[in-house]
């Protein structure tokens, strides 16, 4: 079974260095949409056509569908008494959990207050104006696990932002309902608006805004391709965050860093399942040694073959000639976790990197610190997105206004150029628009 992973060692002394690596990056991009010609792309438009038409009615069916729960338009909203049932049941069970995810809040909340623009006495110039997006809508996955880090890491930075209306989604997967740790944390943040609906019906259901689902100006957070897809279709009538595929991590490493740790970081993304995980190095020897620790290690996880064919279908080894080249190819595939574990060399190779969704430097930064707890959300862009997206923050969820204000000297001063400009440009109602405020 180990033999299995032999074939993610990829070396440049090898034919075909450049385009096995390139190839391997594109399949990872490709994981989160579908492919032109492929008929989930028909069924997709059939959702939409048929949620645009009967509203609601058709998302519960919709629902029925593809997660197996019967629902009425009623019954999508959670109601106020389960959130705090969920939360009482909580505090009561498991306090220690609840402190925890206490302090992440905190962590994230102070975070995202000190990066945010919007409030600062500095960034207030007069010819511009913040505004927090009033409407926010919110997808959490659903999984057999409950992923409450979704919920604090989308919806914190919003509130900080000032966003007064947030409507969570995810799909009845848990006994006909959202997770109860779900549920707990959206109390614990004030969240009363949550809905039991998934999938790229859900997305569809806040884009429309049909009762009982208000429509939302933005829509935030993983999914499936569905999801992603599904956000893809409606961005430009509403803002998304980015269209994210599988989760990646990429490391940087040398022969300072722990191999053992290593082959740790990249199975805790290709757990995933669809999971990207790769290193990057230049000593064979070390990634050999990174290779033997990955096929130990594998064996001991409870979804080992899947987390193999994981590896096989997304991950890499990758051995350059020198530190150039690699710190050229990592800015190239601008992933969306990367880790720098190089020794005293980290901080330097990490100034080098220009594209990336977040930087992890040092042995003990793994990207599980970034997932829970160190502040900055794990909303991140993928498949080399991050050279043109950015980590969700406070700040995506404003918009600024520019604000222009002439009193009848300053436009005076300026009229002669602005008809210039406007007559060039043979807009004689432009021109106009000025000489007739000059005529005495």
């Amino acid at each position: 079974m180990s033999d299995e992973l032999d074939q993610i060692l990829i070396s440049y002394k090898q034919a075909n260095f450049e385009k096995r690596v390139t190839a391997l990056r594109a399949q990872a991009i490709l994981a989160s949409r579908f492919k032109t010609g492929d008929e989930k792309n028909e069924q997709l438009n059939e959702i939409f056509s048929e949620i645009a038409k009967r509203g609601n009615t058709a998302v519960a069916e919709f629902t029925e569908k593809f997660d197996g729960v019967k629902l009425t338009p009623s019954q999508f909203r959670v109601g106020e008494a389960d959130l705090k049932k969920a939360h009482n049941e909580l505090k009561k069970d498991n306090l220690k959990l609840l402190n925890s995810l206490r302090q992440a809040i905190a962590n994230v909340k102070k975070y995202q207050e000190e990066i945010f623009i919007g409030n600062k006495k500095e960034n207030q110039h007069r010819g511009i104006r913040y505004t927090p997006i009033k409407r926010v809508g919110i997808c959490v996955p659903g999984a057999s696990a409950p992923l409450p880090s979704t919920v604090i890491m989308t919806a914190v930075p919003a509130q900080v932002a000032s966003v007064k209306e947030i409507a969570v989604v995810s799909p009845p997967r848990y006994k006909g309902s959202i997770h109860p740790v779900i549920l707990a944390v959206c109390h614990e943040l004030g969240i009363d608006e949550v809905y039991r609906i998934g999938g790229a019906q859900a997305v569809a259901a806040l884009v429309y805004g049909y009762e009982p689902i208000k429509k939302v100006d933005k829509i935030v957070g993983p999914g499936n391709q569905w999801v992603q897809m599904a956000k893809k279709h409606f961005f430009g009538f509403i803002d998304i965050d980015s269209i994210a595929g599988p989760s990646e991590v990429l490391i940087i490493a040398n022969d300072k860093a722990n191999p053992a740790w290593v082959a740790a970081d990249m199975l805790s993304q290709a757990e995933h399942a669809p999971g990207s995980a790769m290193m990057f190095t230049v000593s064979q020897e070390f990634a050999e040694k990174v290779l033997l620790e990955l096929k130990t290690q594998v064996k001991q996880l409870k979804r080992s073959q899947e987390t193999i064919d994981c590896l096989k279908e997304f991950g890499c080894i990758v051995v350059f000639k020198n530190m150039n080249e690699l710190i050229e190819k990592a800015n190239d595939f601008a992933a969306e976790h990367l880790e720098i574990q190089c020794g005293e060399e980290s901080r330097k190779i990490a100034e080098k990197i220009k594209n990336a969704g977040a930087i992890f430097i040092g042995d003990y930064s793994p990207v599980a610190v970034g997932d829970y707890w160190a502040g900055p959300s794990h909303t991140l862009p993928t498949g080399t997105s991050a050279k043109f997206f950015s980590a969700l923050s406070a700040n995506d969820f404003i918009k600024s206004t520019s604000i222009i204000e002439y009193d009848k000297k300053k436009l005076a001063e300026s009229a002669e150029d602005i008809i210039r400009l406007a007559e060039a440009e043979g807009l004689d109602a432009h021109a106009r628009s000025i000489k007739i405020r000059q005529e005495k």
